[in-house]
């Protein structure tokens, strides 16, 4: 059974229905009820069409936090192969939030980097829920690097919530890496587009997602602070994150009106936790299209993402 989000109360309703009915059917004690069966389960796929064809932003925002959605070592397993990480920033530590490495992708070497936030309460705990400290966004600097002199383009893979705002990570100057790693991703000379596979929060995203190219999945949120600490600033009142969502223009589809991003990548109905393999798979064609489009760029990459991101508000 899948974690229902609070609109898809009807849905739930008829796939419950349906599991009881397929229960009764094995253990014998009901009559056939194979057409029963296909009658709900048509409800409940119309049903889900209908929820997700109108989401409004604070449902999307529901939907890119699910914790059955697909995370970046997922998209990793999925689309690279020869995958080597790396770890540490030859500095203070390792930070797991960010994993990184280099693989091939299609049969092309490329570097990838990327903010893991887990799929049970250990690795959460160890990924620190893809919330970075500085060492995280100096790993990943140390990535662009290595990718910058070996001539290898780069994937980035984002899904935070933010930099994480703890005491220590402020100790170690979490505001001047995420600043270091917003530039590095402007300096290199190498081709880098970036997917928001989740949330793209705050300056934890910039700082991996100033790209040539960045795509976000259908269901999944880009904001400069979450609707709760939104809220929580205008209103002091963090219950007020609807209202804030509504008005942040966080969604893919706001964003690509905006400007800010390059395409939005769709999701199987029902958003990328219950299919997470055509998610993964639509993800890849689109960086794949991205990585062919920059070919006409004739290797001014930086200047491509500098007049890109000048552009924006004109």
């Amino acid at each position: 059974m899948y974690n229902y989000l609070d609109f898809e109360g009807p849905v739930r309703d008829l796939d419950g229905k349906i599991l009881e009915l397929k229960k009764l059917s094995e253990t014998g004690e009901a009559v056939d009820v194979a057409d029963e069966i296909a009658r709900l389960e048509k409800r409940s796929r119309d049903a889900l069409r209908d929820a997700y064809k109108a989401l409004n932003p604070w449902q999307k925002a529901q939907v890119a936090r699910h914790p059955d959605r697909p995370h970046c070592l997922d998209y990793v397993q999925g689309l690279f192969t020869d995958f080597t990480a790396l770890a540490g920033d030859r500095s203070f530590g390792d930070d797991e939030a960010i994993v990184g490495g280099f693989a091939r992708f299609r049969g092309e070497p490329v570097a990838v980097i990327g903010q893991e936030k887990g799929n049970d309460t250990k690795s959460r705990l160890r990924h620190n829920f893809g919330m970075a400290r500085p060492e995280g966004y100096r790993k990943a600097i140390r990535l662009m690097d290595l990718a910058d002199r070996f001539d290898l383009p780069v994937v980035t893979l984002v899904d935070t919530a933010g930099a994480y705002p703890g005491i220590d990570a402020e100790e170690r100057g979490q505001a001047e890496a995420i600043a270091r790693s917003t530039e590095k991703c402007l300096s290199i000379k190498v081709p880098m587009v970036s997917v928001v596979i989740g949330e793209g929060g705050s300056g934890g995203a910039i700082a991996l997602a100033t790209a040539n190219r960045v795509y976000m999945l259908e269901h999944s949120i880009y904001s400069v602070i979450s609707p709760e600490g939104a809220a929580s600033i205008l209103w002091r009142d963090s219950t007020r994150a609807r209202d804030a969502a509504t008005n942040m223009k966080i969604t893919a589809q706001d964003l690509l009106g905006l400007k800010v991003i390059d395409g939005i990548i769709a999701e199987p109905v029902g958003g990328a936790h219950r299919e997470p393999k055509g998610a993964i798979e639509a993800t890849g064609r689109q960086i794949a299209a991205a990585f062919d489009e920059l070919k006409a760029v004739n290797g001014d990459y930086r200047e491509h993402r500098r007049q890109k991101y000048l552009s924006i508000g004109r």
